[in-house]
């Protein structure tokens, strides 16, 4: 069901829509169906190009990011914990790479330790399960490892482990609150995936302050004519927020 899931997700997806449209093109050509096959080709060509272009790109982004606008930690409310979700930090693999890879979402780490310094929140849970094709520790223990030389200590970083998406990260994270009594806190991830996260949070029940970070639309100018060259940074962020659309709808 899982790997059904993520098929229907990468065909709803720019690059992959736009690979679905041209291989149907290529079908329609081979059974002389050529009109049929022209237009598809031409409407995966179009598909591609506009999902492509840095204008677009970058107001879709901000349509979904606008809701939880970039803050300063101290800013930020109090709450008894953060939790941040996994994302960002990929696991050691050891010997080609020995330490944790910090991606594009890695600043949600940072900011949770921007949090914990400027007093908002006295304990960190860090959210996150094991991807077997890429190492054997989890996210949680590789962020861990990040946000520890970031100054932070260990009696206040506590990990969920075993969480695989969005849904699963609230759930595990509302039985640890639970056990300790807390229905109240500070939310850290990437401002595209914040409205997502934060719903579902606040399904278990609990009290989210949002602590969004990792703001991508910083740049919607429509008049620069360089907004309407393609490039492929522009169709990653389209299909990133066309995902957080997708988990919006369905609930993941």
């Amino acid at each position: 069901m899982f790997f059904i899931e993520k098929v229907v997700a990468l065909l709803l997806m720019p690059l992959g829509m736009g690979l679905l449209l041209g291989a149907l093109a290529l079908v329609a050509s081979v059974v002389r169906w050529r009109k049929l096959g022209w237009v598809l080709g031409c409407l995966a060509v179009a598909w591609l190009y506009l999902w492509s272009t840095p204008w677009l790109s970058m107001h879709v982004r901000a349509a979904i990011e606008s809701a939880h606008p970039a803050r300063l930690a101290v800013d930020v409310e109090v709450a008894p914990v953060a939790v941040v979700l996994g994302g960002g930090v990929a696991s050691p693999v050891p010997p080609a790479r020995f330490m944790p890879d910090l991606g594009r979402a890695a600043d949600r780490v940072w900011f949770a330790a921007q949090l914990f310094h400027a007093g908002k929140v006295e304990r960190i849970v860090l959210s996150g399960g094991v991807d077997s094709r890429l190492g054997s520790l989890s996210e949680a223990e590789s962020m861990r490892i990040f946000i520890r030389d970031l100054g932070v200590p260990d009696a206040a970083i506590h990990l969920e482990s075993t969480s695989i998406n969005t849904r699963q990260n609230a759930v595990h994270v509302a039985h640890l609150l639970n056990d300790w009594g807390v229905d109240r806190l500070l939310l850290v991830t990437s401002a595209l995936h914040m409205p997502r996260a934060k719903r579902q949070f606040e399904a278990q029940g609990l009290i989210v302050f949002p602590a969004a970070t990792d703001h991508e639309a910083v740049d919607t100018v429509w008049w620069d004519i360089r907004r309407l060259l393609p490039d492929a940074d522009s169709l990653d962020g389209s299909g990133r927020a066309i995902k957080e659309w997708i988990g919006l709808w369905v609930g993941k």
